[in-house]
C-alpha cells in the first residue's frame, strides 16, 4: 500500500469513527464533541489538497510506506 492510500484509509476511518461517536442516534454515541474531530480531519484534507503537503503522509513515509505515484 502506498503512502497516499494509507493516508486516505486512516482519514476515512477517523471520519467514520468520529461520526459514530458523535451522532446522537448512533449506538456508539459518546459526545457531540466528536464531530469537532470530524471537522478537523476534513480541514486537514482540504489543506493538503490546496498546499500539496500532508503531515500524515510524511509520518507514514517515515514509518516505511512507499511513496505513491
Amino acid at each position: 500500500m502506498t503512502s497516499w492510500q494509507t493516508v486516505r484509509l486512516v482519514a476515512g476511518s477517523f471520519i467514520l469513527l468520529s461520526l459514530a461517536l458523535g451522532i446522537p442516534d448512533s449506538p456508539m454515541f459518546v459526545s457531540s464533541w466528536w464531530l469537532a474531530f470530524t471537522a478537523f480531519v476534513g480541514a486537514n484534507l482540504l489543506q493538503s489538497a490546496l498546499t500539496q503537503w500532508c503531515l500524515m503522509e510524511t509520518i507514514v513515509r517515515k514509518l516505511g510506506a512507499r511513496p505513491g505515484a
